[in-house]
């Protein structure tokens, strides 16, 4: 099979999908057809993973109670978070919303399985962490694809990890690494909602890069 040729166009497509994906937030309640969903978790599942270990694990969240249950753990981490910032960064921090639980029409959890037998231990010995990194290249795999796709995905990390694998029954060796919102976008936008809300301006790439 000859390789896909990416052309200037493509490139261009690339960067613009890359700029405008973002943190979502503000969903609308349409529903979004399942096989959908399989087909974004199917590219997810293409991403690259330490020894190929492919160590992801999806947990599609549909039943209302565990749903509330979580809906329930964030609110009392957010409460716990708030009490952390003082001042003005307490008054913005109260304004944002943080989470799409309550209108997201689909909500999944993705996990890392801590010793996959896949990929034989390779890559893993002296970096065993490469396991969960290698989730988090899925969950961004998703995430460009829900965007090229007309979706928004949210990322709710003011969780307690260890109540949502038990709301959730996991095994015990999974390890929580993104709970995700998925649905259409209330709004569109090329610069992220926090810093539209004045939270923390972009750095410059040449801010966070070094030579040694």
């Amino acid at each position: 099979m000859n390789p896909p040729l990416f052309d200037a166009r493509f490139r261009d497509q690339l960067a613009d999908l890359v700029r405008w994906r973002r943190d979502v937030r503000h969903f609308r309640t349409d529903p979004v057809d399942r096989a959908l969903i399989d087909e974004l978790i199917g590219l997810a599942t293409l991403a690259p993973s330490v020894g190929n270990s492919q160590p992801w694990r999806f947990v599609l969240v549909d039943d209302p109670e565990r749903r509330a249950a979580v809906r329930t753990v964030f609110e009392a981490c957010s409460r716990d978070a708030l009490a952390d910032y003082a001042g003005e960064r307490a008054r913005l921090y109260a304004q944002l919303k943080l989470a799409g639980l309550d209108r997201a029409p689909v909500q999944v959890a993705v996990f890392a399985e801590r010793e996959p037998a896949e990929g034989h231990g390779l890559g893993r010995r002296t970096m065993p962490e490469t396991v969960e990194y290698s989730v988090v290249t899925a969950v961004h795999t998703l995430w460009l694809a829900a965007r090229a796709h007309g979706l928004g995905v949210g990322w709710v990390s003011i969780l307690d990890a260890d109540r949502i694998n038990a709301i959730l029954d996991v095994p015990g060796n999974w390890a929580l690494i993104a709970y995700l919102c998925v649905g259409r976008p209330e709004e569109e936008a090329a610069e992220p909602e926090l810093v539209r809300a004045g939270w923390q301006q972009r750095l410059d790439a040449s801010q966070v890069v070094f030579k040694r």
